[in-house]
């Protein structure tokens, strides 16, 4: 090989070596800068997750401190509303007897078996659902909507369900029959009961059926009567009266031969038993007791009657008393009833029927074609005051939670009765024309019948 063809081959070589050496950086460059982005995409990827877990996170923080933060603020008529809402589990303290972890360790205790009334709960609406803007939280007649009246003993229960069988201004009037005392309140567009009471239904749930008893087989007995299951919303009222002048009202009903002892008392699916409740008289009835015989009997449901048939008693292990004290146990109680009276849809007081009248006419949009009359309390204080100082002190012990419920219900009512005066731009014409409507109720005509059992 000449001397020129070894040096072309060498710059041949050389040019050729030059260029794989370029291409070699260019392929280097380029997976570098391919790899480059991968790890960027990645980042970026890794900063989104991130970024919307933070979020999540705030979302959950926030909300939580607003519930901590709502539930603090809630007045007691809120809180029930809210309670309604979720389980009915947790009950709420007005007046700081009752802590919540004391509460909700009474919800959980062994010796409550786990066991709440709740358990059985249908869809109840509360006031502040009823009285809130949302048209569909409204009482609806001709919907799948039913009133439930928790007919509390000598309260007045009796002239307020005749009102609502006779006296409400409807499309269609409830029918009455004389002989049976039973009214049919069909709703306007079917054959079905808009409203679940004494005068209508009849004691389906048993006499005089309490909180407890009612939450549990009310929906059933509609099923029952209907013969389909629906799903319905039920709207509880009850009335409450003075404790001092419901006791001794009690008192004289007893001493005149009335009794009650038809009554269930039904609570987690079995009645109480003769141990649990002991008669308080042998015999038919307790006729001719004297005040102090009444009122010296334990077992005598009368005393702080209005507390213990608002409360849920699944909470207290109905009325089986051991295994808890007589302070826990009222003091649980009596929890219990507040909240369950506070997030009922109505509850008016027997000492106030005007303003009882303005409020459920105003909570459900229904009128009553006469207006309530208010009967004298003043003789059912003389009655009390014309007894010993020994038996006053005596009846206010023995009934001292239902005149603490008494309290709290009156001061509830009047923050409602505020509320609703305050949204009604016509109130002073609404309030004094209560009842004033032409065509007054049913001319069925009870008033002369005497309620000497029920």
């Amino acid at each position: 090989m000449s001397a020129i063809e070894v040096k072309a081959k060498l710059k041949y070589e050389k040019c050729e070596n030059r260029q794989q050496s370029n291409v070699s950086k260019s392929d280097l460059v380029f997976l570098i800068d391919n790899h480059s982005r991968n790890d960027a995409i990645k980042m970026d990827n890794l900063k989104k997750r991130r970024k919307r877990l933070v979020i999540f996170l705030i979302i959950v923080v926030l909300s939580l401190f607003s519930i901590v933060l709502f539930g603090r603020s809630l007045n007691s008529e809120e809180v029930c509303a809210l309670s309604l809402s979720l389980t009915r589990k947790k009950l709420f303290n007005n007046d700081n007897h009752i802590s919540n972890n004391n509460i909700n360790n009474h919800n959980n205790s062994s010796s409550l078996n786990g066991k709440s009334t709740s358990s059985h709960l249908h869809l109840l609406l509360s006031y502040d659902d009823v009285l809130n803007d949302d048209i569909q939280n409204k009482f609806d007649i001709n919907s799948n909507d039913v009133m439930v009246f928790l007919h509390i003993q000598k309260t007045g229960g009796t002239s307020f369900g005749k009102h609502l069988v006779r006296d409400l201004d409807l499309k269609r009037k409830c029918t009455c029959q004389r002989k049976k005392k039973r009214c049919y309140c069909f709703r306007p567009n079917r054959n079905e009961n808009w409203l679940f009471s004494r005068y209508s239904t009849g004691w389906k749930c048993g006499l005089h059926a309490d909180w407890t008893e009612l939450i549990s087989c009310v929906d059933q007995e509609f099923d029952k009567n209907e013969g389909e299951t629906t799903k319905r919303r039920y709207f509880y009222i009850t009335l409450l009266r003075s404790p001092i002048a419901r006791y001794l009202s009690e008192y004289r009903h007893v001493q005149r031969g009335a009794t009650w002892k038809n009554s269930r008392h039904f609570c987690l699916g079995r009645q109480a038993t003769s141990e649990e409740l002991p008669p308080c008289y042998t015999g038919d009835d307790w006729m001719d007791v004297t005040l102090d015989e009444f009122a010296d009997c334990e077992s005598n449901l009368a005393a702080n009657r209005q507390t213990r048939m608002l409360a849920d008693l699944a909470l207290v292990n109905c009325y089986n008393k051991t295994g808890m004290s007589s302070e826990e146990r009222d003091r649980i109680m009596l929890a219990s009833a507040k909240r369950n009276l506070a997030a009922m849809s109505f509850f008016g007081l027997t000492e106030y029927q005007k303003i009882s009248q303005y409020i459920f006419e105003e909570t459900f949009n229904l009128r009553f074609a006469i207006p309530f009359e208010q009967h004298n309390s003043t003789l059912s204080m003389q009655a009390f005051e014309s007894l010993t100082e020994a038996q006053q002190t005596k009846i206010k012990k023995i009934n001292a939670l239902d005149i603490e419920l008494y309290d709290f219900a009156k001061e509830l009512m009047f923050q409602r009765f505020k509320r609703l005066k305050a949204k009604d731009s016509d109130f002073n014409f609404h309030f004094s024309n209560l009842g004033n409507i032409r065509d007054k109720g049913s001319e069925f005509n009870w008033d002369t019948v005497m309620d000497n059992v029920n």
